[in-house]
């Protein structure tokens, strides 16, 4: 087709001149047809939600981070006095806040592969049963709930023997044979604690109560507090 001078090029509509699908192809990837160069593609939008801010560190239990003012001196000597850590005293101080009116008697087995701490009064209230094994094995215990009794070490170098109901654990070591404490029939929910187990210096004086566990049954259903001693 020949165009005079002054005549305007016509626009040619993607009907008139389709483009091919190569075209296409390198129009969508920002390439030329001519000389091949690439164009910077567009920016793309993120999808994802922006990163967590950082978690702030968390801070350490030494004396140094707490504000204890004019009180660091006397904490620290505590410390010492005590030989323990920062959260170990503080968590002796918060049990003696919470166990108000009771002291932590430690003790353990005879040769030491068990050992334990137990908050209760320092004026203990023993029990003397005379069931069969009880009385085999003299097994004078007082009952404290299970929350007050922490095992320190130990779990594997004990081990359990149960007899007739077998509610009872009566729980022992397997090197020495010492049965230090162990969970009585009448209190499931807590633990009978041997006083003679216990280390020397947080007892005041012992109460001793027979029970008639030979004749167990009676003497339960009798007995007007045993069953509420594991209870907190």
């Amino acid at each position: 087709m020949t165009m005079q001078a002054g005549e305007a090029v016509p626009q040619l509509s993607s009907a008139s001149h389709p483009v091919n699908k190569k075209q296409r192809w390198h129009m969508e990837l920002g390439v030329r047809e001519e000389g091949g160069e690439r164009a910077p593609p567009p920016p793309e939008l993120s999808l994802l939600p922006p990163p967590p801010p950082p978690t702030p560190a968390t801070p350490t239990s030494s004396a140094a981070t707490l504000d204890l003012g004019d009180q660091r001196e006397r904490w620290e000597t505590f410390q010492k006095r005590q030989r323990l850590t920062c959260e170990g005293a503080a968590k002796l101080l918060l049990d003696t806040f919470e166990y108000q009116g009771l002291v932590k008697h430690t003790g353990g087995c005879h040769c030491g592969a068990v050992r334990f701490e137990v908050w209760a009064s320092a004026d203990l209230h023993i029990f003397d049963c005379n069931c069969s094994i009880c009385k085999k094995k003299q097994n004078r215990h007082f009952i404290v709930p299970a929350s007050r009794f922490k095992l320190l070490k130990g779990a594997e170098s004990m081990t359990t023997y149960t007899f007739n109901t077998h509610k009872a654990q009566h729980t022992f070591c397997k090197r020495c044979g010492v049965q230090s404490f162990y969970t009585p029939r009448s209190n499931p929910g807590g633990y009978g604690i041997a006083p003679h187990c216990l280390d020397e210096g947080t007892v005041r004086s012992v109460a001793i109560e027979e029970f008639n566990g030979s004749d167990w049954e009676k003497a339960i259903k009798e007995h007007k507090t045993i069953k509420n001693m594991s209870k907190e």
